[in-house]
């Protein structure tokens, strides 16, 4: 189970591989193993668990097994937050006229419910924000140990991986595979591709000629760190190689889940809102490149292309931005020449162990021989 949004993983399959199927405990741990349909039919029994949960105006959940009469109380800042006269709340910060024009940071809607202002930054019935905070923990913890591992066997082979991330339509695969045919001659690509159902993307990408794969979420809405392990085993991408992971199509999860990539390269097209970074701040502050995609269009749209660019810059002052069109061309030769510089990075490292390695067995064989003389 995903923390994040509650999406489950029970039926992930990776091409080439058996049905992996992963449920949930009620304290929290999680349990993964791979179902061979030869076996027959399997049940899983859970003890079922009841909580009373209540949540406060400002957004915190209160949880108890017990049930008597008492009060809550939680007096909001001033200014800060008030109760309409249909009991629902509304929050936001104190109004300054001084703001010209409308910043979707500073809404002032009617009425806003918020969910995700506790410490676990959401919220699910019946389960305390410590419980969910905890189960978090957990889950990333065995994910990002995972992560680290796909991380070192990558630079023991000098492969730059990337984690291309973007809403559903942001053009991911249309630039993957014109990225993949300017590329040829200059570097390898390996493709693990990530679709809740599916393989029209992989299928897309071997038409270019590179190596795929195709994982297939089922329910579940990111990939993880063991899904990418897994069919790195199987793709088996070349040394001094590049290596793309192009994710599930969702702007919130995979922020949270390292799959073990050198980067992650959020892809936003200008047929979206410019003001995504700031409605997903999360992905945009864990991305190292924002590639704003489509800008072959801007001229028959609206989009504020300064203005995005400052909410994502907002969010991470650091994220390097490149404007660029699949259709047109335009800004892919900047693109190629990030990817190349990364993937010169990893040669490079790979080289430097390489060469360390070889003289720490020099200096051991010099030992040996030493201590060997008479």
């Amino acid at each position: 189970m995903c923390m994040t949004c509650g999406c489950g993983t029970s039926d992930v399959h990776v091409e080439g591989g058996g049905h992996a199927h992963t449920h949930t405990h009620p304290d929290g741990s999680t349990h993964s193993h791979v179902h061979d349909p030869s076996q027959g039919a399997h049940d899983h029994v859970h003890e079922a668990v009841h909580e009373h949960s209540h949540t406060h105006a400002d957004g915190t959940v209160h949880n108890h097994a017990h049930a008597h009469p008492h009060d809550h109380s939680h007096a909001p800042a001033a200014g800060e937050m008030h109760t309409h006269a249909d009991g629902t709340t509304h929050a936001h910060a104190l109004h300054d006229p001084a703001h010209a024009h409308h910043d979707p940071a500073h809404s002032h809607g009617a009425e806003a419910l918020h969910y995700g202002r506790g410490p676990a930054g959401n919220s699910a019935p019946g389960m305390t924000q410590s419980r969910l905070v905890q189960i978090e923990r957990d889950i990333l913890s065995k994910n990002d140990g995972i992560a680290q591992r796909n991380r070192a066997t990558l630079a023991q082979r000098g492969i730059f991986a990337l984690n291309l991330v973007s809403s559903p339509g942001s053009g991911k695969t249309t630039l993957l595979v014109r990225t993949i045919e300017r590329l040829a001659g200059r570097l390898q690509v390996a493709v693990i591709e990530g679709d809740q159902q599916t393989s029209v993307d992989a299928e897309r990408i071997r038409a270019t000629g590179a190596p795929a794969l195709q994982i297939n979420t089922g329910k579940g809405c990111h990939l993880d760190a063991a899904m990418v392990e897994t069919a790195l085993q199987r793709l088996a991408p070349a040394e001094d190689s590049v290596l793309m992971v192009e994710n599930v199509g969702n702007l919130v999860c995979p922020a949270a889940f390292d799959l073990g990539e050198a980067r992650k390269v959020v892809v936003l097209s200008v047929t979206e809102g410019e003001d995504k970074p700031l409605k997903y701040p999360d992905m945009f502050h864990a991305a190292s490149l924002l590639l704003l995609n489509k800008v072959d269009l801007l001229p028959y749209l609206s989009f504020d292309v300064e203005r995005c660019i400052e909410y994502a810059r907002r969010i991470n002052p650091s994220i390097e931005i490149l404007q660029v069109s699949a259709t047109s061309g335009a800004g892919l030769d900047a693109w190629l020449a990030w990817i190349e510089a990364g993937a010169h990075a990893a040669r490079r490292q790979r080289l430097d162990q390489v060469a360390a390695l070889q003289q720490r067995v020099a200096e051991l064989e010099a030992q040996v021989a030493r201590l060997q003389s008479p």
